[in-house]
């Protein structure tokens, strides 16, 4: 068991506030913080406290030890999830991530074709799927999904534009995933000229529709947001698609492989598979490849459930179907808590308050915003507090 020291992504959506206040240093701070990566990717690994150790060096070299001989068998000699503190000032790119499959024949095809792992127009940075799960710290605001059909024709109806109606006819014919996919298809690969003329629509029909249709005042808004940000870009158009979810702190939303989404505004922990593969469909200035985003979408409409964590004693956990990962949320008292079926890797991260950790004779403090690793070879850790803590560790296959 050892305390962890992490690297900062400053992506341009980031927060100038959340990470450092989190974490206790001086905000603003002069570059956007993104993201705060925890674990072993390639990229951005964490670094063993006080040795320096690269935290993918160090896994690498013991697998067994750090991850147990049946992580190890399952998923061959890496961690198999990656925990992030992501903070959002501005939405991200309107995208999506592929299956494990198509993942694998993505990354072989660039490295057939000599694409190097930096270049911008790089797809697949790796051969792993991206199931993710983001549980909100503060209220979070995302696009989520399709949403139900005839919800989507009620919403475009409600910005009276013929030349809108005519884009959603292939979803008024057929007002399921099929439509779905036959509306953002031609939406996403129309002629330049006929993608901007639609984004304009939308949004002047959108600004036109506030106040009128209270519904979906809060879609317009963000129309409206988005617009501002992208002119011209028929993601604005496309989003409209999408379901609009707003969680409160301690909810959280699950995005398999497929799932199109866009997170707008907000600071969440988001746990994932150990993969940095994204295919983005526009509402950015990085690399966009329609063509090969339609290759994953799942059309599948409909609202997005909305998790609450199943409670275990002073944690609630967030089940999903991934075996990569599993994330909980422990509200900690002075009293000690002992963390159940201690079977794999765990990552712990402080987000209020203190936490004390204690494995066997070993011992750490993490005050708010540090985290730890334990490995497998580990005593099963207790946990005291006041404070809250999120628990990552690998899914129900090894419990």
């Amino acid at each position: 068991m050892f305390s962890l020291e992490n690297s900062i992504q400053p992506y341009a959506w980031g927060s100038h506030r959340a990470i450092a206040e989190l974490q206790g240093r001086r905000a603003p701070t002069p570059e956007p913080e993104a993201e705060l990566w925890l674990g072993a990717h390639p990229s951005a690994p964490s670094h063993a406290l006080p040795s320096k150790q690269s935290l993918l060096k160090l896994i690498e070299e013991r697998p067994n030890e750090l991850l147990s001989a049946a992580v190890t068998q399952r998923f061959g000699p890496h961690l198999p999830f990656l925990l992030k503190v992501l903070a959002a000032e501005t939405p991200l790119s309107l995208q999506a991530h592929p299956s494990l499959a198509q993942a694998r024949a993505g990354f072989a095809a660039e490295q057939a074709a000599g694409i190097p792992l930096g270049a911008a127009q790089r797809n697949y940075k790796d051969d792993n799927h991206k199931p993710e799960l983001l549980c909100a710290l503060t209220p979070f605001h995302a696009l989520c999904g399709f949403r139900a059909a005839r919800e989507t024709l009620e919403l475009f109806g409600a910005l009276e534009s013929p030349l809108l109606e005519q884009a959603l006819r292939p979803l008024a014919a057929e007002p399921n995933p099929s439509g779905l996919r036959a509306v953002f298809s031609q939406l996403m690969t129309a002629d330049p000229a006929r993608r901007s003329t639609l984004s304009q629509e939308t949004v002047e029909r959108a600004r036109a529709a506030l106040g009128r249709s209270s519904k979906y005042e809060a879609e317009l808004g963000w129309t409206l947001r988005l617009a501002a940000l992208y002119p011209g870009d028929v993601g604005v158009t496309s989003a409209l698609l999408l379901n609009l979810v707003e969680l409160t702190p301690g909810q959280a939303i699950y995005l398999p492989a497929g799932n199109l989404h866009a997170y707008l505004a907000g600071t969440g922990i988001e746990i994932m598979a150990n993969s940095d593969n994204v295919l983005r469909g526009g509402l950015t200035p990085k690399h966009v490849d329609v063509p090969e985003l339609l290759k994953v979408l799942d059309f599948a409409d409909g609202p997005v459930p909305v998790l609450t964590g199943s409670a275990r004693g002073a944690a609630r956990a967030y089940e999903t179907p991934a075996p990569e990962f599993e994330l909980s949320r422990i509200e900690l008292s002075a009293e000690p808590y002992a963390l159940d079926e201690h079977v794999g890797p765990e990552i712990l991260l402080c987000t209020s308050g203190s936490c004390a950790v204690e494995s066997g004779p070993h011992s750490l403090s993490l005050a708010r915003g540090q985290s730890a690793f334990v490995s497998a070879a580990d005593s099963a850790p207790t946990l005291r507090g006041p404070g809250t803590a999120f628990r990552a560790r690998v899914g129900s296959f090894a419990h």
